[in-house]
């Protein structure tokens, strides 16, 4: 008997090769409910779990390359949620349309405050673009929920904030004119 037969037949080997299995199988069942994947395994005749972690490879690849690791961070918190959300614009369903709009709203506060401290945080964190598209997709997946997450404990809570300051700033007037049109 070869080496490799012995390998194969190895019961820590035959254990790894059925999760393996398990874990395939079952994240083929998830992928199944995008028909954009189904379309492609069906073109390519590339298994879709096979195109999703190999793109998840790729992507991970790209972002070892310092001057791709920004624009590929935002790809991954660009391009699935744009598709999803015109999706969910054509659905009457109002679900799909608060989950893509939450999403949105996290994602563009973390851009903007990602604006001011870039600099401070790629000189103190290294790896910071892989990080961040951890986080893109924890925003973006169901299953984690992460937009609506991030939305109640972080942002609704900022903005309540500003909002009741800017209420008790504002002078109250007794006696507004009024309007005339």
């Amino acid at each position: 008997m070869s080496t490799a037969q012995r390998v194969q037949q190895h019961p820590i080997f035959v254990q790894v090769q059925n999760k393996a299995q398990y874990y395939n199988a079952q994240l083929d069942k998830e992928l199944t409910k995008y028909p954009v994947l189904n379309t492609l395994e069906q073109r390519t005749q590339v298994p879709k779990t096979y195109a999703v972690l190999g793109g998840l490879v790729f992507i991970v690849f790209l972002h070892s390359f310092n001057a791709l690791a920004a624009p590929i961070s935002n790809l991954v918190g660009w391009g699935l949620p744009a598709y999803l959300s015109f999706k969910a614009i054509e659905t009457p369903s109002p679900h799909d349309d608060v989950q893509w709009l939450t999403y949105w709203v996290v994602f563009g506060f973390f851009n903007f405050l990602e604006s001011f401290a870039l600099r401070i945080v790629l000189y103190y964190v290294p790896w910071y673009f892989a990080f961040k598209s951890l986080f893109i997709v924890w925003l973006q997946l169901p299953a984690f929920r992460g937009a609506p997450v991030a939305y109640f404990n972080v942002i609704k809570p900022v903005l309540a904030n500003v909002s009741s300051q800017t209420r008790v700033a504002a002078p109250a007037t007794t006696n507004p004119e009024p309007h005339h049109e």
